[in-house]
């Protein structure tokens, strides 16, 4: 009978010649290995050169996998690999090439996983690809943000001794019709209905994104849909992103270009960490909105994890846990933190991109989310 220094000889040798040298599976492999085995496979396998294609989002999967089974040196080394079997170098080296590629989020995602390790002459180029996204995801998503944020914060917070440029005309000719003057064909407002005051941060919103490799096109959306709520300056926002450590990225909200480039998709997860952190940025709990973006696989303290969440919406923090924000449909996720998150009263959905200025503006009103959740996406 082998000892376990043959076997896990043996697993070794298993590992490196790949499954095709063990297609009956004689040699077992623990979970650990299994996993293993499945990311070099889909990198180095020969029947399989087409599975990590550049626009499907199993390259982010992948690309966080290798961070969970191996050492930084190795993860380096296999991620400048990919580069070439997946055709990005070539295809950021050569504009031509670059010219017939539609960029989409899942690219955009794989190069934000690899742009530690992209050559010199590529990551402008990588640069002006994700820009490119950006510049679209901007369009479709920037506008109808900052007008339903401040249409909420109108509601939130009137002001009933406006300055001149501060007059909301259609409340305030709606309020006084009926101090409409015939003679002179017009209406002699008694009562001005005002905005809030411009510059005064009524809201704060945090925005925590799980940057790990499962979460790639999230993170590139809450990335965009942060810059745009900085934009709105009745609105104070921080973008921080997490995996096993936490780094604010709210100095960037500026540039969403430059703000991405800063994230580290792949790596494990500590929700605990992130929420420790968020807890610090809250001034006052009752004004700020929290939204955890996260598929909720916890890797750090679970039972710590639940007790900071039930400390931030105790404290009167409006928290929120998104399990994607994306288009990709329903999300995979820890269906056992999502429940104990709604027992605490945290609603808990997934949300696309396009329904998240809905979602901001229900907070900002605070409305009761797990209500709008039902109407709106059937939660």
């Amino acid at each position: 009978m082998e000892n376990k220094k043959d076997i896990g000889r043996l697993e070794r040798w298993r590992l490196i010649l790949g499954q095709q040298a063990d297609p009956e599976e004689s040699v077992p492999l623990d979970t650990g290995a299994t996993g293993m085995d499945n990311v070099l496979e889909a990198l180095y396998g020969g029947q399989r050169k087409g599975g990590l294609g550049s626009s499907s989002p199993n390259v982010n999967r992948w690309l966080g996998d290798i961070r969970r089974y191996f050492p930084a040196p190795v993860v380096q080394v296999l991620q400048r690999d990919a580069l070439e079997r997946l055709g990005l170098t070539r295809m950021l080296l050569e504009p031509e090439l670059l010219a017939s590629v539609e960029p989409d989020i899942h690219l955009v995602g794989a190069l934000l996983s690899l742009n530690k390790v992209l050559p010199v002459q590529t990551r402008e180029t990588a640069r002006l690809v994700i820009k490119k996204v950006v510049d679209d995801l901007e369009k479709r998503l920037k506008n109808p943000l900052r007008e339903s944020i401040q249409r909420a914060l109108q509601r939130a917070a009137r002001n009933r001794r406006p300055r001149p440029a501060e007059i909301d005309w259609r409340r305030t000719i709606h309020q006084n019709l009926k101090h409409y003057q015939p003679e002179y064909r017009t209406i002699i407002p008694e009562t001005l209905i005002g905005f809030s005051r411009k510059g005064q941060a009524l809201r704060h919103i945090i925005l925590l994104t799980d940057q790990s490799g499962s979460m790639a096109s999230s993170v590139v959306f809450a990335g965009v849909l942060g810059a745009a709520l900085a934009s709105v300056r009745a609105v104070q926002t921080h973008v921080v992103v997490f995996d096993t450590a936490v780094a604010d990225l709210s100095e960037h909200l500026h540039d969403p270009v430059e703000l991405l480039f800063g994230t580290q998709l792949g790596g494990g997860t500590d929700i605990h960490k992130a929420l420790v952190y968020a807890q610090t940025l809250v001034r006052v709990p009752q004004d700020t909105i929290l939204v955890l973006i996260s598929d909720l696989f916890e890797g750090g303290n679970r039972t710590e994890m639940l007790k900071k969440a039930h400390e931030l919406r105790q404290a009167g923090v409006t928290m929120v846990a998104l399990l994607a924000l994306s288009d990709e449909g329903a999300p995979a996720y820890d269906h056992e933190n999502a429940a104990a998150f709604a027992a605490l009263d945290i609603p808990t959905f997934a949300c696309t991109p396009d329904l998240f200025p809905e979602l901001m503006a229900a907070a900002i009103q605070r409305q009761d989310l797990k209500k709008w959740a039902a109407g709106v996406l059937g939660a």
